[in-house]
């Protein structure tokens, strides 16, 4: 049974990939030409693009997404939405189910892939963790991002949970930036992709249901950089209860 297992998962995994890539070729030139428009209608047209790509690929390998919680995300608002971060299954799920058009923060390393890349790129803020002034740069280029009305769609644990927890320590960026844009930070939890694609096993994956749930939105407004480590705390300890709360039930 565990030799079916295994073949059957990494048969799957190539599959997974296979399917990428060639919706991934039908999308890109409407993507790299979309690539040219200004914010925040690029990122507009991209959110519609990568909805109806991700809404088409997700089921054809067996990974339909299902959303809760799409009625905390007001007309009119922009949010900072914080997500755990199981797997690379969470970054095609994340984004395009954020009710919206967002920016997400991203290695800059990953923008060098050829013909991903340009996907990669005109999604994402590319920050360079290494370097001081990239750090720098991109901390600016998120509060535009807030300002010109997107969301942003970031990962406190900032890397892959290994831990066998249900969450990470979070670092204080998404909080900092929320509290300085004065925007509310809107939780939110993906259950089922570390199962999908764990992070123990090489080009194995198996298919089954995922499920982002957004949780009510925390206003930051009059609280200043000193509240920063506070607001972190909260936010995490609501989403560790709701995410060990309701995994047995929905996995």
């Amino acid at each position: 049974m565990k030799l079916f297992s295994k073949i059957g998962g990494h048969l799957f995994a190539a599959y997974a990939i296979v399917v990428f890539i060639v919706t991934m070729l039908f999308v890109l030139p409407f993507i790299w030409l979309i690539s040219f428009l200004k914010e925040p209608v690029m990122s507009f047209w991209l959110h519609k693009v990568f909805r109806l790509w991700m809404g088409i690929y997700m089921p054809a390998i067996f990974c339909p997404v299902t959303r809760k919680g799409k009625q905390h995300f007001k007309k009119g608002e922009n949010y900072v939405v914080v997500l755990n971060h199981n797997s690379f299954m969470d970054i095609p799920v994340s984004s395009p189910w954020i009710p919206g058009p967002n920016k997400t923060l991203a290695k800059s390393e990953m923008a060098k892939i050829p013909l991903f890349g340009v996907i990669y790129r005109s999604g994402s803020i590319l920050v360079n963790r290494k370097n001081e002034s990239s750090r720098r740069d991109s901390i600016a280029k998120m509060q535009e991002a807030l300002e010109t009305g997107l969301h942003l769609c970031l990962y406190p644990e900032g890397t892959r949970n290994k831990t066998g927890k249900p969450l990470q320590p979070f670092y204080d960026g998404a909080f900092l930036t929320a509290i300085k844009a004065q925007k509310p930070v809107i939780p939110g939890l993906i259950f089922n992709t570390g199962v999908i694609l764990p992070h123990n096993k090489k080009a194995w994956a198996r298919p089954m249901k995922i499920h982002i749930h957004f949780l009510a939105p925390i206003d930051t407004k009059g609280l200043t950089t000193n509240d920063v480590a506070g607001l972190k705390e909260k936010v995490r300890s609501l989403m560790e209860e709701y995410y060990t709360q309701h995994l047995t039930s929905i996995s």
